[in-house]
């Protein structure tokens, strides 16, 4: 079982990059959303030596109200807790999946507990 603050290494690269570019837990959520790759916002944050980009977070909010039609993401969380959400709803189905099994009396493999009489050798 995981630590409690365990973040999975695919959602790594979100965090450095919000601690990276300065970016809100909204913005980095418009950027998923989007699809835009992490790992390649080096290239899109480059607005001090080349004047005409904009700045990141502006260029992120851009395009999200472009595509979806709207300023902001309807339901604004971090990738954190986004995660320990995740990772609760598996531990309660998993918890419930338990009980409905060993209430039912079913055995791991599916089939229905079987008493076996001892043989003598």
């Amino acid at each position: 079982m995981p630590k409690p603050g365990f973040i999975p290494n695919k959602l790594r690269p979100w965090i450095e990059a919000r601690q990276r570019f300065k970016l809100s837990h909204a913005q980095v959520q418009m950027a998923r959303e989007l699809g835009m790759n992490p790992k390649m916002f080096g290239s899109l944050a480059n607005h001090k030596q080349e004047r005409w980009k904009v700045p990141l977070p502006q260029f992120i909010e851009c395009c999200y109200e472009r595509r979806f039609h709207r300023a902001l993401p309807h339901d604004i969380r971090s990738v954190e807790e986004k995660e320990a959400e995740k990772r609760a709803l598996k531990r309660s189905r998993q918890v419930e999946q338990a009980a409905s099994v060993s209430k039912a009396g079913v055995s791991l493999n599916g089939s229905p507990p079987v008493d076996h009489p001892v043989a003598d050798g």
